[in-house]
């Protein structure tokens, strides 16, 4: 057990790994000890910061630095390698969406992790959004009644803006699909409320990314849910210029729901008997100066320290980030 503050490193000094920096700075009880990334010409940012940069993992695991635990926001192949490497020399992890490529990977993870004694954290930040924590004890509670459908609508842009040549979005073996990269956090939040997917059909198409991606920009799928009901999701990054937004459609005995927003953040339709809606629901309790999106993120640090001090239990386990890998890969295994 820890008692003091929760020292951090960051693997990956990109879009997302800056936000995990940015959020561990932000917690009094986190400490940012060291960055990591192949990309020498960050650390004129890092060093801003009086941390220490690495270019390599070997490299910072040989400097036998102070820290309790690793954020991995690397690309996406390289999660299940760079996290079993960390975990062996004696680090918790914290692993950024998608967990790993392939639930086999996903399992030596958490193998390791056992024979370790290492905790590992998943990043499904979306669930702390007020919206999806409110949505959630109404499901538990069964204030819908029997669920009879599911709707979920992901409308993205993601353009030549974002698939350039010098990344690894798009490569079908680092990034592994649109549903890996962009979606995962709806798959999650689907098997979070209602249960696992099952009697799966999809359609996929490649529509505005022919000449960027070996994958699908597009595709519908239809399925049961474990906890009743039948779903569809629909998603794109083939949306013009900017995101449209999400949304997710509940229609249940007792009433209905509609949530949407850019990252379904806000409640829009809530009509279920005997219920009265609260006006404080769409409201963050902590960061209320952050973007929603980005206080998410604060949560997934603050359950970190919360679990190395001992006041709390993991929020995302290990074990619910393997769940979204396999129903990704049983969407995908539709293709073949």
């Amino acid at each position: 057990m820890i008692n003091k503050k929760v020292r951090f490193a960051v693997v990956g000094f990109g879009h997302i790994g800056r936000r995990h920096v940015e959020m561990i700075e932000l917690h009094e009880r986190a400490e940012l000890t060291a960055v990591v990334d192949i990309d020498r010409s960050k650390e004129k940012n890092v060093i801003e910061k009086s941390v220490l940069f690495f270019t390599t993992i070997r490299e910072f695991i040989n400097a036998n630095i102070e820290a309790d635990v690793v954020c991995v926001a690397t690309p996406n192949a390289y999660h299940a390698n760079q996290a079993i490497t960390l975990i062996k020399a004696g680090y918790h992890v914290v692993i950024e969406k998608p967990m790993a490529l392939t639930t086999k990977d996903c399992n030596d993870i958490i193998d390791t992790a056992k024979r370790s004694g290492k905790h590992v954290f998943g990043v499904m930040q979306n669930r702390y959004s007020p919206p999806m924590q409110w949505m959630k004890q109404l499901i538990d509670k069964a204030m819908l009644g029997d669920i009879y459908m599911v709707n979920m609508a992901c409308y993205w842009n993601r353009d030549d803006r974002y698939y350039t040549k010098d990344t690894w979005h798009g490569d079908s073996e680092i990034d592994g699909g649109t549903l890996f990269t962009q979606f995962s956090h709806y798959i999650d939040l689907l098997h979070w409320l209602f249960g696992d997917m099952n009697n799966i059909s999809a359609k996929f198409a490649n529509n505005a990314h022919k000449h960027s991606i070996d994958f699908e920009d597009t595709a519908f799928l239809n399925f049961d849910l474990e906890k009743g009901g039948s779903g569809t999701l629909s998603y794109t990054t083939a949306i013009w210029d900017k995101n449209m937004g999400n949304s997710m459609v509940v229609v249940g005995e007792k009433g209905s729901i509609k949530i949407g927003g850019q990252y379904m953040d806000k409640i829009e339709y809530c009509h279920i008997k005997d219920y009265e809606l609260s006006k404080n629901v769409n409201s963050q309790p902590l960061l209320s100066n952050k973007d929603d999106t980005r206080a998410n993120h604060y949560y997934v640090i603050q359950n970190v320290v919360d679990v190395l001090n001992g006041e709390g239990e993991i929020t995302t386990k290990a074990e619910e980030s393997v769940k979204v890998v396999d129903i990704i890969e049983r969407i995908y295994a539709l293709k073949k």
